[in-house]
């Protein structure tokens, strides 16, 4: 019971960024937004890794390691994150929500160019199923104007560049806790963004009101270090049933939308969303299968 508690949590923390993103950007630049938030969370993970871990692997990382985290905060936080923020002011919360469900789906594209893995044919059922689903849920959004052709293609560029970094993760031998990785990652992905912020954003038009700082908050604690460590406690329990809990984020994700945007749920939401999550189950369906017999 603990651990489907601890998943329906990631769940619901993960699905729930789309909507507190889209509550931010209505009163502050997305670049600012973003830029706080990584600040907010990555200094709050590195001040607890450093004054309360009692382990000495909490160190500070060597040169070598500067070097990985730099890259992998490039495109986990600065690229990834920053365009998802910006992609979120002209894209539906629902979409946002959706759309990340298809990494895993990205991540079998990525890893057959850079691991040279050829991907299965289940795998590829699984891409055309959850990219058809992402179509079918935009199309009725694109007319009535909740999602723009620019937010969706920001957010197909945010989407490659997260499965990039995930499997550029995959090929390091990290030495260092999961708590400094994520630290260090979002605190340099903040600073390599903090150049274009200033130099593009809008600060006069920024309202420092309770909303703003409440997605801020929201985006910082409960998105990037509650749900990462669901994440992380799943990961480490099994890494296939963790999977699973990214079929419910779609499910959550329109939820929210709908709940507190008030954007509309039609039949092509509910068939859109059948097909990302059929498409998901396709994709993994032969690791499923050894999970089961292992």
């Amino acid at each position: 019971m603990k651990n489907i508690g601890i998943g329906l949590l990631f769940s619901i923390l993960w699905s729930s960024a789309s909507v507190a993103t889209k509550f931010g950007v209505q009163y502050a630049s997305p670049l600012i937004l973003a830029n706080v938030r990584f600040f907010i969370a990555g200094i709050l993970l590195l001040s607890f890794s450093y004054l309360f871990a009692k382990n000495k692997s909490y160190r500070l990382p060597t040169k070598k390691e500067w070097r990985q985290l730099a890259l992998f905060g490039f495109l986990n936080t600065t690229l990834y994150l920053g365009l998802y923020v910006y992609a979120m002011k002209y894209t539906a919360a629902g979409i946002g929500s959706l759309a990340v469900s298809t990494n895993p789906l990205i991540i079998v594209l990525l890893s057959s160019w850079w691991l040279n893995r050829k991907p299965k044919a289940e795998e590829w059922t699984g891409i055309i199923l959850g990219m058809g689903g992402v179509c079918v849920a935009t199309y009725p959004l694109l007319a009535d104007s909740y999602t723009t052709v620019e937010g969706i293609t920001l957010l197909l560029i945010s989407m490659i560049a997260v499965s990039a970094a995930s499997v550029y993760y995959a090929t390091i031998k990290w030495e260092l806790p999961n708590l400094l990785i994520n630290g260090w990652q979002v605190f340099l992905g903040g600073v390599f963004l903090l150049p274009t912020t200033l130099l593009l954003a809008d600060f006069g038009a920024t309202s420092w009101n309770p909303v703003f700082w409440g997605s801020v908050l929201w985006l910082s604690l409960a998105v990037s270090i509650a749900g990462l460590i669901c994440w992380f406690y799943l990961l480490r329990i099994d890494t296939v049933k963790a999977s699973l809990w990214l079929f419910l984020c779609p499910l959550f994700g329109f939820f929210f939308a709908w709940w507190l945007m008030d954007e509309p749920v039609t039949v092509y939401t509910i068939f859109g969303t059948l097909l990302v999550i059929a498409g998901l189950y396709a994709g993994q369906r032969t690791k499923l299968s050894a999970g089961k017999t292992a």
